[in-house]
């Protein structure tokens, strides 16, 4: 489960060793893996766990004094915080861990808690030493509101833990009976989120998956991605219209615009939100001397889960209350599933390049990469090192075969964008053509690669 952490872990011990008490806030998006990281990294602490209830500040202060109740640690029936910090147990005379889960609730609702916090953090100098560690799912809040929302107290904090998705290979090492290619289609749907891949099971058929999860009624996972939006944002029928026509292959501002019917202005506005929120990226073309050729700038879900619903499920929602998960399946996401997950293929062989990068196993060892997305066609893989030698790379997933006419293609791509051809890396989950063999023998720059190598 926690494959891929280790540097998290290392940060986590970092600020436990450190001399006197700490505040850390820790932040990720749901299903990251949080609360595992904290199971693990407690397990053998004096620590003390709460997680913050959506409500008034008094019935917080209320709920908590009950927890320490049941605890075995009276309290009054309406504690402060002062009250409860100091009242929060201790097993040993070591440092202690206290960890406050989705502290934002809070913070939203109370003036006092963070003084509060800072205070007992302060009057444990000459008691005992405390870690305590702030929560949060809504990484929006923490990386733009945060700091106004708990004004003096910021500069208290000892640090700021961001958990952040994980790879591609740690997935294949939590899935080791699959394929790579069912990998690659379960990180499709999944992503980097650990939390996700519980649900999953590789004794199943990725198929059989979906329709257990995302397709089942009964699957915690069936509302998740309504969830997802009204947990976190207003007005979700606006940031509903704007993320169906986006997966719809509306990702140029203007496109949006036509489609929506809003106003620019008013898209931008819930793009910047959305892309806050690490729910949409906004993908700009690797810098060439070629600018005249690409687009300005486009939007794509970020989210896998939710791109899955929303390029399968959102408008098909009908079908989908009333089939069964594998007449669905087949009717719906079937058809169209290689296509969904050709643009993750592409997200992993990046991934892939650059691990091959740092362990200098590339013609070249570059120190930038990036796609390029032109007006008549796009370039995958861009990397290039600090001479401007350049390794380009085209990332099939979809066709049934990746021919010499994709290569020419690329090479009129990267005559568009006016960089150099160097090295060009072909990865393909089907067959290469026979052309494209001959071509690979007699040019020494050319690397035909199947998608099982990546």
């Amino acid at each position: 489960m926690l494959s891929g952490r280790s540097e998290e872990r290392k940060k986590l011990n970092h600020y436990y060793d450190r001399e006197g008490s700490q505040i850390l806030v820790m932040y990720g998006q749901r299903y990251i893996g949080k609360s595992s990281l904290i199971r693990e990294f407690v397990a053998d602490k004096d620590h003390y766990f709460y997680t913050a209830r959506i409500c008034s500040e008094r019935e917080q202060m209320y709920q908590w004094g009950r927890q320490l109740g049941r605890e075995g640690v009276k309290t009054s029936q309406f504690p402060s915080f002062s009250e409860i910090f100091e009242a929060i147990p201790s097993l040993s005379n070591g440092k202690q861990v206290i960890v406050i889960d989705e502290f934002s609730r809070i913070v939203k609702t109370s003036n006092d808690f963070m003084p509060e916090l800072v205070k007992f953090i302060h009057s444990q100098w000459m008691k005992r030493q405390v870690l305590v560690i702030l929560v949060s799912s809504s990484v929006g809040w923490v990386e733009n509101q945060m700091v106004s929302a708990i004004g003096e107290s910021a500069y208290e904090l000892s640090g700021l833990l961001k958990i952040r998705e994980l790879s591609f290979k740690d997935l294949v090492s939590y899935f080791p009976g699959y394929s790579i290619e069912q990998c690659i289609e379960t990180f499709a749907v999944l992503g980097g989120f650990p939390g996700l891949w519980q649900m999953f099971d590789d004794r199943l058929s990725v198929k059989e998956n979906i329709c257990r999860t995302l397709l089942n009624p009964g699957s915690i996972l069936y509302n998740e991605p309504q969830r997802l939006l009204e947990d976190f944002l207003r007005e979700t029928s606006v940031y509903g219209t704007i993320l169906s026509s986006i997966a719809e292959g509306n990702y140029k501002l203007n496109d949006l615009y036509e489609k929506t019917g809003f106003s620019r202005a008013k898209i931008s506005v819930y793009l910047k939100n959305l892309i806050e929120l690490e729910l949409v990226e906004k993908v700009f073309s690797y810098d060439t001397a070629g600018k005249a050729n690409t687009q300005k700038g486009i939007y794509r879900i970020q989210n896998h889960i939710l791109h899955f619903y929303f390029y399968f499920l959102y408008s098909n929602l009908s079908e989908r209350d009333i089939s069964s998960p594998s007449l669905f399946y087949k009717q719906y996401v079937g058809p169209s599933f290689k296509s969904y997950v050709s643009g993750y293929f592409k997200q992993i062989c990046a991934q892939r390049l650059d691990e091959l990068n740092m362990a200098g196993r590339l013609p070249i060892r570059f120190t930038r990469s990036g796609e390029w997305v032109g007006k008549m066609g796009n370039i995958d893989i861009i990397a290039q090192n600090d001479e401007d030698k350049s390794l380009l790379m085209l990332c099939n997933w979809d066709k049934p075969m990746m021919t010499y006419e994709d290569y020419e293609k690329l090479l009129l791509c990267a005559r568009k964008a006016k960089i150099s051809t160097d090295y060009i890396f072909l990865c393909s989950s089907a067959r290469f053509d026979e052309k494209l063999h001959l071509e690979a023998k007699v040019k020494n720059n050319l690397k035909l690669i199947p998608a099982s190598d990546m």
